[in-house]
């Protein structure tokens, strides 16, 4: 097997062969994924670094590899002995990809990237930089040839969710989508995201680990959907409902050729974020067509849930709360017995017992389960040839979700395994608050994800803590588990509305000591309205317990301890029904009220 620096050599001499002087590498695939087919993990290959996000860049004398907070101590570890340098984003002092470039590359010099894989904005954004220094862009594919062993195309087989489920059919939100266009005033759309496809037309599949969606793209005009994916892959009754309500099935290489020899007049909307450079410069190649940039109103209109949905995802996060439950009464049995258990035992067992419940369909992530330091690494994966085994102290941080027909799911619970240090019970306390602060908010409509992140980091600013990532995402339905286009991040400047699901997780990473994370998920709903208008808040629908034993109870003022109390009384209410007696009485005994 190729080491990373001689797989950096071939993007050299690739490089060298198409007349460029740097190539990039995105995390990205055709349709600007967050979590790639293995057939797209380019990124992941040629550096070494194989967390979700991350970019990496190889000029003609150096490499280097852009990650996020989340990543910065699993990155810095991978991409030890290698020459790829990590650059921490968003580091006092680091460059960002377009500076770094702009600073390697001079006149008449190009920029390899393959347009297929690369969004618009992205691509726009380099040239931007690039303009300045009189250098150019090339599309061209270096990976092709150059991956050894690389994964196929997948092609699970497809399917369409019923209505029961997802509470509107493809024809309605056909509907919907059109509208949206129409006050933008536009008449057509390349539907690129694999989450908008899959919510638009109410279609599933298993191309992406974890996730339900299909390798697909949707062309819709004012009269007319066509649906771009392998017509094979989709049983006949699926392809007769989807043409009963006005979607045609065409190949998916052909998407390209209609684009181009497309012969109607249409202002087609472009979200530059989710669309790639071939289908921007392949839109942008018809004169028949005007291109008005904004954003994909499928990503707005999935995330504010229905009723059914949000119906449906309380039965799927019950089902879940169950097999939580029957998990940590599992754990307290090993480790009372003396038995050994690893981190990828933990992941094994939560796998078996989300099986177990109806209309389970396996993970929506990885599950990420990581005793003492290890929890400071946030996207933290243990693997049978390394991982640690559970200690009779400190904390076992679990993170996991699962699929279901009924609703996609998220948890984390930190576990304390036995004795604790002063400070690890301290840190768990501030999380505590941050997650119970933003849970019971009541705030003004209008505000934004970034108003709201602000009030959960206060309890561990006040302590000079932060942590490098968001306070929380959207949850697709029956989809991916992180979804644009709110989330509770400083920068994120959409406005939350009733119906929109977030997940609630602040934390404390410290390396080399330990990592607290509590997380639920929590649906908008209208509260009171009055002479200062609409205000809103927040409903838990995650059913599960939060670990009472590490609690320092004198920091939490009377409120929280409210909140928390009524949170557990609900927990119980939820689960005791679907519990065993001996089950029930465990229950009971971790939802009690904390005086």
């Amino acid at each position: 097997m190729k080491t990373t620096n001689e797989k950096i050599a071939l993007l050299r001499q690739a490089m060298q062969a198409a007349g460029a002087n740097a190539c990039l590498i995105p995390s990205s695939d055709p349709h600007a994924s967050e979590y790639l087919p293995d057939h797209w993990a380019a990124r992941s290959y040629f550096s070494g670094f194989t967390g979700s996000v991350g970019t990496l860049v190889v000029t003609e004398s150096a490499s280097a590899l852009w990650a996020d907070g989340r990543y910065f101590i699993q990155a810095g570890r991978q991409l030890a002995g290698s020459e790829v340098q990590l650059q921490r984003i968003g580091v006092e002092g680091v460059p960002t990809v377009e500076e770094y470039l702009a600073a390697a590359l001079s006149e008449g010099q190009v920029l390899a990237l393959d347009g297929m894989v690369t969004p618009t904005a992205t691509v726009q954004s380099l040239q931007k930089a690039l303009d300045a220094k009189g250098a150019v862009i090339k599309s061209v594919d270096l990976v092709e040839g150059n991956w050894e062993g690389r994964p196929p195309v997948p092609a699970t087989p497809a399917f369409l969710l019923d209505v029961k489920y997802a509470g509107l059919s493809a024809g309605e939100k056909l509907a919907r989508l059109r509208a949206a266009l129409a006050e933008q005033k536009a008449g057509a759309m390349v539907v690129t995201r694999l989450d908008s496809v899959a919510w638009l037309l109410n279609l599933r599949a298993s191309d992406i680990d974890c996730t339900p969606f299909a390798l697909a793209f949707c062309f819709v005009t004012p009269d007319d959907a066509m649906l771009f994916m392998d017509a094979g892959r989709l049983p006949a009754e699926a392809a007769a409902a989807l043409g009963a309500q006005g979607v045609r099935v065409m190949d998916y290489e052909k998407l390209l050729g209609t684009l181009t020899g497309y012969h109607h007049d249409h202002t087609v909307l472009v979200d530059t974020a989710g669309t790639n450079w071939a289908i921007y410069t392949a839109l942008q190649s018809n004169p028949c067509f005007t291109l008005a940039e904004g954003c994909d109103p499928v990503q707005a209109l999935k995330a504010v849930k229905n009723p059914t949905e949000i119906e449906n995802l309380k039965a799927a996060h019950a089902k879940h709360g169950v097999a939580m439950v029957r998990f940590a009464i599992w754990l307290e049995a090993e480790l009372a017995a003396g038995r050994t258990v690893t981190e990828v035992d933990v992941e094994q067992i939560l796998l078996k017992l989300r099986a177990a419940q109806e209309l389970n369909q396996g993970a929506s992530f990885d599950t990420i389960a990581a005793y003492g330091a290890n929890a400071a690494m946030m996207h933290y994966h243990a693997t049978p040839g390394s991982c640690s085994a559970l200690q009779p102290k400190g904390f076992l941080l679990v993170d996991c979700g699962g699929q279901y027909l009924d609703g996609t799911t998220d948890i984390t619970r930190t576990y304390a395994l036995g004795e604790l240090t002063e400070n690890e019970r301290t840190y768990y306390t501030y999380v505590l608050k941050s997650h119970i602060d933003m849970a019971k908010l009541q705030f003004l409509a209008g505000c934004t994800g970034g108003n709201l992140d602000i009030i959960a980091r206060a309890p561990v600013w006040a302590h000079g803590i932060d942590y490098r990532c968001g306070t929380g995402h959207g949850v697709g339905f029956f989809g991916g588990v992180h979804e644009g286009p709110h989330n509770l991040r400083i920068t994120n400047n959409v406005v939350f509305k009733p119906g929109m699901l977030v997940t609630d997780e602040p934390g404390i990473y410290e390396e080399g000591e330990v990592g607290i994370r509590i997380e639920n998920e929590l649906v908008c709903v209208e509260r009171e309205k009055n002479q200062y208008g609409q205000f809103l808040g927040f409903e838990a629908v995650t059913y599960c317990p939060i670990d009472l034993a590490p609690v320092r109870a004198e920091l939490l003022d009377e409120s929280e301890k409210a909140w928390l109390n009524a949170f557990h009384q609900t927990v119980y209410d939820t689960l005791a029904p679907r519990l065993t007696a001996p089950e029930r009485a465990w229950l009971a005994e971790k939802t009690k009220a904390l005086a």
